[in-house]
């Protein structure tokens, strides 16, 4: 027996949603965001880029 490929996305919907929820992941599967770390410009990194003048190209 074969089963035939969705030849729509109603169909594709309608596959998926008879999915089991036993098979279906409970659980988040990817780590939640994390904050971005804040950082400034300082005289630190301006000296770094002081003498490139084709800086960023």
């Amino acid at each position: 027996m074969t089963i035939p490929d969705a030849s729509t996305l109603a169909e594709l919907i309608e596959d998926c949603a008879e999915i089991p929820p036993v098979l279906r992941p409970s659980e988040h599967l990817l780590p939640l965001p994390r904050r971005e770390a804040s950082w400034q410009v300082n005289e630190v990194c301006s000296a770094q880029v002081k003498e490139m003048d084709d800086y960023g190209a």
